[in-house]
């Protein structure tokens, strides 16, 4: 799979030092001022998500601010010392609710009435339920039991995944309105895509799907903190989406990784995680790293953005021709569902 490992070294990896909880080697940081590399197919598709994500043409990933530097400087001291201003808190209900969904014995009214004893989880339970990404009919779903029912003890598992989420990902204000709405979708067409991917290698898909939301929220929290800093220590100054682009790729596989920790998620979390960001080392093939890979050229592809040929993608991902296009269909389905973004 020629190119996806320095993809992968490139994307949710450190290009400044990792903060020294964190025992992986780091690759030296290149130059910012340097224009973006382009030697890899993984290379392209991680620049095209970006101009995406944050709203911007390449040549604005490339024009460095004076301030990037020491930006990067605070949030790694930060990641040192645990002090992740925006990471957020563990939701009140998710080890219980990990613990019941694993088991293979859980039953439907367990299920429910750990949903129902969090009135804000009920909440959002029903409207992601009722979201066009998960609705599986016209019929409007008004209970959670209902929801169980309709959607199954496998659906509800990334409902409720999806659920938990889901307000963390929301947009506080107007001005991150546009980034929140496409790392939430990104997200999903990734956790998504990670369950398919895991389904077909006889994997915990429900872990996968969980696990491919963990990057979405890593990169919210760091566009957060960046713009936290800057407004305190640069008044006057706006954080540039070159700045942005250099936090989430050097910090953020260690962000998604102190959410988990935060957050006492299971080792089977942190073997993902690793796995995806290291894929030279996993065996077998790492199906979130997968995923991301399929999920962000099906994301990319459904909001009319640069692309890459099929070809290219075919060499990033291990998966066979046929199982790739029955995903890829399935995928193409899902994205349909929800609301159109571009």
């Amino acid at each position: 799979m020629p190119g996806i490992f320095s993809w992968v070294k490139s994307w949710l990896s450190p290009q400044a030092p990792s903060p020294s909880d964190d025992k992986r080697p780091s690759r030296p940081s290149r130059n910012m001022a340097q224009p973006l590399p382009q030697t890899s197919p993984g290379d392209r598709l991680n620049n095209h998500l970006f101009c995406w994500l944050l709203d911007c043409g390449p040549r604005q990933l490339e024009t460095p601010s004076p301030f990037t530097r020491k930006v990067v400087a605070e949030i790694e001291l930060r990641l040192q010392k645990n002090r992740l201003e925006e990471l957020p808190r563990q939701p009140l209900t998710l080890p219980t609710l990990l613990r019941t969904l694993s088991r293979e014995s859980t039953t439907r009214k367990e299920v429910v009435d750990i949903i129902l004893s969090d009135a804000s989880l009920t909440d959002q339970v029903l409207q992601v339920a009722n979201s066009p990404f998960f609705k599986t009919g016209d019929q409007t779903i008004e209970t959670v039991d209902q929801a169980v029912f309709v959607l199954g003890l496998d659906g509800i598992r990334n409902v409720v995944s999806a659920s938990v989420m889901r307000p963390m990902l929301a947009a506080r204000n107007s001005t991150e309105s546009t980034f929140t709405q496409r790392v939430w979708r990104w997200g999903l067409g990734c956790a998504r895509a990670s369950e398919l991917v895991a389904l077909s290698r006889q994997e915990d898909s429900t872990t996968c799907f969980m696990a491919g939301l963990l990057p979405a929220l890593a990169y919210l929290t760091l566009r957060r903190e960046v713009q936290t800093i800057v407004s305190r220590r640069y008044p006057g100054q706006q954080a540039t989406p070159q700045m942005c682009y250099q936090v989430m790729t050097a910090f953020g596989w260690i962000t998604a990784r102190k959410a988990a920790s935060a957050w006492g998620l299971p080792e089977r979390y942190h073997d993902l995680l690793n796995g995806a960001e290291s894929p030279a080392d996993s065996n077998p093939p790492s199906s979130l790293n997968d995923g991301l890979i399929l999920g962000t050229r099906e994301i990319l592809r459904n909001a009319h953005q640069r692309n890459l040929p099929e070809e290219e993608l075919e060499s990033l991902v291990a998966l066979d021709p046929e199982q790739l296009t029955r995903m890829r269909q399935s995928l193409s389905r899902f994205l349909a569902e929800g609301p159109s973004i571009r």
